[in-house]
């Protein structure tokens, strides 16, 4: 039995209920951050990490099947990469879904391709932009995601300014926060009150909320610990905060994740370390009805007590007031 299971009053299921599809898009990313647990660079282009237009097409298909998943949350990798991006987009908002887009912000500078198509089109459909920036201090994202990489992010977020995130209500952009060192998330509300701040009073940048996000001990992270001989520290910090409060809005019991070859997971933790759904271990998406996710067993592990420690964490950010 795993550390988290441990803690359990009982094994964790899903919630009667599956409101949100989780769609990682791919492992390509235009950066290589030290922290990036799918361990997402731009050499990770291959078709066997990257989700094809006939997987794309299916997952759409299954999705207009389930009015009731309202939400599609695409990741990556960085999602816009992908040559099929556009189209699930634009389809996910023609079924009336709320689109979330988790974007690294320093995709829209990106050049051969450009990617200055990106606000815009996020824009004309209505697409929540949750942004990765990981300080409002340039030290400590440069130390994270590499030289210049503060102030390309704070530029791609400008850009979403200037199209209206942050800005007109229908648009909204929210900032994600995550630890640059073994150690849990600040108070969620305080660190908000510093960013908004911060940002305005520097660049005169606005957004929505910020949302903080625990680092999870596995992949390159964990790795980082390893090297750094705080892996054991961080993980019984981890077990120490478990905040059994959190365990009911853990976001694996309302989701399903479905990675870029139509594999299904819990969550996107899980299927960067390999743990697929219990009892659909070979079946895809399009395989499944939406009734078979629902009150599922939920495959757990060390890890998952990062989603429990102190306030919680999901994708998100914090889960307890």
């Amino acid at each position: 039995m795993n550390r988290f299971d441990q803690k359990l009053a009982a094994p964790l299921r899903s919630a009667p209920r599956i409101q949100t599809l989780q769609v990682n898009l791919g492992r390509v990313c235009n950066l290589a951050c030290k922290h990036c647990h799918v361990e997402s660079s731009p050499a990770r282009d291959g078709d066997q990490e990257n989700m094809s237009a006939p997987t794309a097409e299916k997952i759409l298909a299954w999705l207009a099947r389930y009015p009731q998943v309202r939400t599609v949350d695409l990741t990556g990798g960085s999602p816009e990469m992908n040559p099929n991006f556009r189209r699930i987009v634009a389809e996910c908002h023609r079924l009336g879904r709320r689109v979330i887009d988790r974007c690294n912000p320093t995709i829209l500078l990106h050049d051969e391709p450009s990617f200055a198509w990106v606000p815009s089109f996020l824009a004309e459909h209505r697409v929540e932009v949750v942004a990765s920036l990981p300080c409002y201090l340039e030290e400590n994202v440069n130390a994270q995601r590499g030289r210049g990489a503060y102030n390309a992010s704070i530029e791609g977020l400008l850009r979403l300014n200037a199209v209206g995130y942050g800005v007109d209500p229908a648009l909204r952009l929210n900032l994600v926060y995550n630890p640059t060192g073994p150690r849990l998330p600040p108070a969620q509300d305080a660190l908000a009150e510093d960013y908004h701040r911060e940002l305005r009073q520097r660049f005169g940048l606005v957004f929505n909320e910020l949302w903080t996000i625990t680092n999870m001990p596995i992949t390159r992270w964990r790795a980082a610990l390893e090297r750094g001989g705080t892996l054991d520290g961080y993980l019984d910090l981890l077990d120490t905060t478990y905040n059994p409060a959190s365990v009911e809005r853990l976001m694996c019991r309302s989701q399903v994740h479905v990675d870029s070859q139509g594999a299904l997971h819990d969550c996107d933790f899980n299927f960067a370390t390999g743990l697929p759904m219990p009892g659909f271990e070979t079946q895809r998406l399009w395989d499944i009805e939406l009734s078979e996710a629902q009150g599922r067993p939920i495959a757990t592990a060390d890890h998952c007590l990062g989603c429990t420690a102190g306030a919680g964490s999901s994708c998100g950010g914090a889960i307890v007031p």
